[in-house]
């Protein structure tokens, strides 16, 4: 498992009962997590203390309560910074586990002593894309949801990286990458976080099982001929880690030899030292 275990600003304090108590830099939350399916006595004081709690419907989706939160607030990780708030469906713009993903390609990108061009796609709020730009890359940031582009173009500002070389685009990820095909255009490297499932901007239907294989195999087209690295994250339940390394190796056969390696993703819980998973991601590093 590749723990992200370098915060400062953000940590999983328990976790009981289908929630998790977290620390966002100063304020605590309560946000349900379908993995935590164990029982335990809440005995930290945030439990009944917390700035906000969302509460899941039993009819589906669920909505937040406020006790003390501001509408937004930063936390930093190393050099960046990033922008929060609460929204729908329990998130606050930002994925904490995704950094063991960020600390493994950021010293790639810095020791490859060579332009590096990043594809990111499904790229969300922009973690990945300000952790590549900051180790040197220059990214090509793609989500369908113009919110969220634009959430990930203020998250670079404020890490000090808006002169940084980045196309901040709103596309859908499967006919932006058909079309790059087209053009001849080429990356180092290919990051993407893909949905189980979701709509482009013009109503595109997205199923992860139905199209996230020949998204790879397309992908792989892309990559240039001294490819630097692949990566795929999934929060998917029933894409377990093998099959992500099975879809990388099958996809990229035909280029150079590739180590491929998959397995869980997860972030450390204070109040007993074990490690809460957060779904998986596949790695190919030439």
């Amino acid at each position: 498992m590749w723990i992200a275990d370098q915060w400062s600003d953000y940590e999983v304090l328990d976790t009981s009962s289908g929630e998790k108590l977290e620390r966002w830099g100063d304020y605590l939350l309560i946000r349900p997590d379908p993995q935590v399916i164990w029982q335990t006595e809440r005995t930290l004081k945030g439990w009944k203390a917390p700035n906000a709690h969302y509460h899941r419907s039993a009819k589906g989706g669920g909505s937040w309560e406020f006790f003390d939160l501001p509408e937004s607030w930063q936390i930093r990780y190393g050099t960046l910074t990033f922008n929060l708030k609460p929204f729908s469906f329990k998130h606050t713009g930002l994925f904490p586990e995704q950094a063991a993903n960020w600390d493994f390609f950021r010293p790639l990108i810095k020791n490859a002593a060579r332009p590096v061009r990043v594809l990111n796609l499904f790229a969300y709020t922009g973690g990945a894309t300000c952790a590549a730009l900051e180790a040197g890359a220059s990214v090509t940031h793609v989500d369908a949801s113009k919110g969220m582009v634009t959430w990930a173009h203020e998250n670079a500002r404020s890490s000090g990286l808006e002169e940084k070389p980045v196309r901040w685009l709103v596309d859908d990820c499967m006919r932006f990458v058909e079309r790059e095909i087209r053009r001849g255009n080429h990356y180092e490297a290919i990051i993407m976080d893909p949905p189980s499932y979701g709509r482009g901007p013009k109503g595109e239907v997205w199923k992860l099982e139905d199209t996230v294989f020949p998204l790879i195999q397309n992908c792989a087209k892309l990559l240039s001929d001294e490819p630097l690295f692949f990566l795929i994250s999934s929060y998917t339940t029933g894409l377990q880690s093998g099959v992500l390394t099975y879809m990388l190796e099958t996809a990229l056969k035909n280029l150079r030899p590739a180590e491929v390696v998959s397995g869980e993703i997860g972030l450390p819980v204070r109040s007993n030292g074990l490690v809460l998973p957060c779904g998986c991601a596949g790695r190919a590093v030439w």
